[in-house]
Order: structure tokens, then sequence, then C-alpha cells
């Protein structure tokens, strides 16, 4: 009778390497679809990296996230691994302090008008088109026919029923879109 004799042969280290290289690529790409599928809503903004970055004095980037323990402590993630603790009511106090002196980033500037805008819209029973980003203006939609452009600028919000003309302005987008003559959508 035959006898099979099996040895367990040692993994040699370049193998082991391949090995733990294959591994942390197969998470990598897990964790790239996990993200994909359901991705992470980020608590802050980059308004609030801003102003936490110029309160502890680091870049906005380096801020993680932020939480209080035990309604004391403000903690401080940072993205390099370490945390820092600053008592609560000094943190909020500089929060309000730096919000006043900190200047409106364009990207801030043009989120803040957008929801003015959807909420007019909401009001009147409008839609937009597609928004100019970099004039911060678009036009104006009802039942599928054409109302006007709407938009801001320095002067405050403007409309005008035409391509061109004279720009209405008033001080915000409600007041503005009642200028091109729309009445508000009456609930049925």
């Amino acid at each position: 009778m035959t006898y099979a004799t099996y040895t367990q042969q040692a993994i040699v280290s370049s193998s082991r390497d391949e090995q733990a290289l294959a591994q942390a690529e197969l998470n990598h790409h897990l964790e790239s679809q996990a993200e994909a599928v359901a991705p992470t809503q980020d608590p802050l903004t980059s308004r609030d990296r801003r102003i936490i970055g110029e309160i502890i004095e680091v870049q906005p980037e380096s801020v993680r996230t932020i939480w209080i323990e035990a309604g004391i402590t403000v903690w401080v993630q940072l993205v390099g691994g370490g945390r820092l603790p600053f008592d609560r009511n000094w943190f909020a106090t500089r929060v309000a302090e730096v919000k006043a002196t900190l200047p409106e980033s364009p990207r801030e500037r043009n989120e803040r008008l957008s929801d003015e805008l959807e909420k007019a819209c909401a009001v009147f029973g409008l839609y937009h088109g597609e928004i100019d980003w970099l004039r911060f203006s678009t036009k104006l939609y009802q039942d599928g026919h054409f109302v006007g452009f709407v938009g801001c600028n320095q002067q405050g919000w403007y409309a005008r029923p035409r391509q061109y003309g004279v720009n209405r302005v008033a001080a915000s987008a409600e007041l503005v879109i009642a200028l091109l003559g729309v009445r508000a959508a009456v609930a049925a």
C-alpha cells in the first residue's frame, strides 16, 4: 500500500508581502465601493472648518470632525490623528467672534443664494434652469413657460422679463420674483 506524506511549506516573505498588498488593495476597493453606494455625510461645512482652523490655528483641511463630550468639552479631531480638547463656553465665544470677521467664500455665497432662490421658487410655484454660478443668474419657468431672468449681484437680487432690458432690483429673491408679476402659488 502506498502512503502519501504531505509537508507544509514555509511561506516566503515576498509571498506574504504580496498577499498583504493584495489584501490592502481589496480593502481599499471595498471601502471606496461602500462610499459610492452610501456616501458618508460630512457634518462640517468648509466654512465650519475655516472657523475651527482659525480658532486653533491650523489649516482648515486638517480638521476631521468635532464633537461635544458631556456637554462640557469640545473635542476637535485632526486628520493626522490628534485630538484637542476645549472648554465649550470658551469655544462657543471664539466661534461667534471668528464668524463675525470671516468673509463668506464664493461657494458659500452661491449656496446661500441658491437656498434662498429655491424657497422663493417654491412660494411662487416656479422652477429654474441651470444656474450660471459665476454671475449667479438663471431663467425662471412656470408650467413650462418662460417667466423671466433672475440673479444676484452687488446691487442685490435683480429680475427682468426679457433677455435685454432694465433690471428690477429688490432685497430678496421672493420680492424680486414678485416684481416679474408672478403671483404666489395657492394651495388647493
